[in-house]
């Protein structure tokens, strides 16, 4: 379904940390707006709902809910600089936006 970097599960347990969200999931949600783009949320999340899949990576959970899975299908998360800032990216093959990184 979908992959974590090592760098993203080191932010998000820091992160979790700083907002004593120390033990729960990220939440990850995608929504398609009309132009066909895609618009990502997350934030930490106690609660589990019907149809929500949970994938593990080095202690970190992360949740998509079911609506989200099939947009989600091959999404990596990974935390890295762009443009001097430190920021989270979805990297998304079914995201009309995407473009593969290129490759060092």
């Amino acid at each position: 379904m979908i992959t974590v970097s090592p760098a993203a599960v080191d932010q998000i347990k820091l992160s979790a940390q700083q907002s004593n969200a120390e033990g729960l999931a990220l939440r990850i949600a995608i929504h398609q707006k009309e132009d066909k783009s895609f618009h990502y949320v997350m934030g930490f999340d106690e609660n589990e709902m019907d149809g929500d899949v949970t994938v593990e990576t080095d202690g970190v959970k992360v949740v998509i809910d079911s609506e989200s899975q099939k947009l989600a299908a091959g999404l990596k998360l990974d935390y890295i600089n762009l443009e001097g800032n430190m920021e989270f990216v979805f990297l998304n093959p079914n995201d009309p936006a995407y473009k593969p990184p290129k490759e060092d």
